[in-house]
């Protein structure tokens, strides 16, 4: 299951320390992201016992958790799902939780993989949710790419001499 277009990235991630933080509504959607999440640090390298999964209501408590969480991880993992209804509420509350991860990440230095889904009905989530049938793995890619832009950072820092 790979997204159109997604690059494959090989990583090894081992001795990485990752928080998972998985948004709890359309359950069944999150469980397949955090599956997702969780065989991506798998195949990365990320030993079970240097991850840690934590829960939210909503992906728009996703910013507040992950600020919270970075400065004690190398890397973070954002899953959450918002799906487009009849009010503005689905466009206010995706830009706070895109620019509000944005700004975790880009002001602590440290990576947050984006694995929320902003999808305009259930069946476009479950195709991307990495559930059997769906055609894309968000949660996976979302864990490969923080873990791959973790290992990236670092070898930046040693390479420059500038702190992590």
């Amino acid at each position: 299951m790979s997204g159109h277009g997604a690059p494959t990235v090989t990583t090894d991630a081992t001795g990485l320390r990752i928080a998972v933080i998985a948004a709890s509504w359309h359950e069944q959607v999150m469980s397949g992201l955090v599956d997702g999440a969780r065989r991506g640090l798998s195949d990365a390298g990320v030993a079970d016992d240097d991850v840690e999964l934590v829960r939210v209501p909503g992906s728009f408590e996703l910013t507040v958790a992950c600020a919270r969480l970075a400065p004690s991880y190398d890397a973070l993992v954002a899953l959450g799902v918002v799906i487009r209804g009849g009010t503005p509420h689905f466009d206010y509350v995706c830009q706070s939780a895109t620019l509000g991860l944005t700004q975790v990440s880009v002001q602590t230095g440290v990576p947050v993989g984006f694995g929320l889904l902003t999808c305009d009905d259930e069946q476009q989530a479950l195709a991307r949710a990495g559930l059997p049938g769906s055609s894309e793995d968000k949660g996976h890619e979302a864990a490969t790419a923080a873990v791959a832009t973790a290992i990236t950072l670092r070898t930046l820092a040693r390479s420059t001499s500038i702190a992590p």
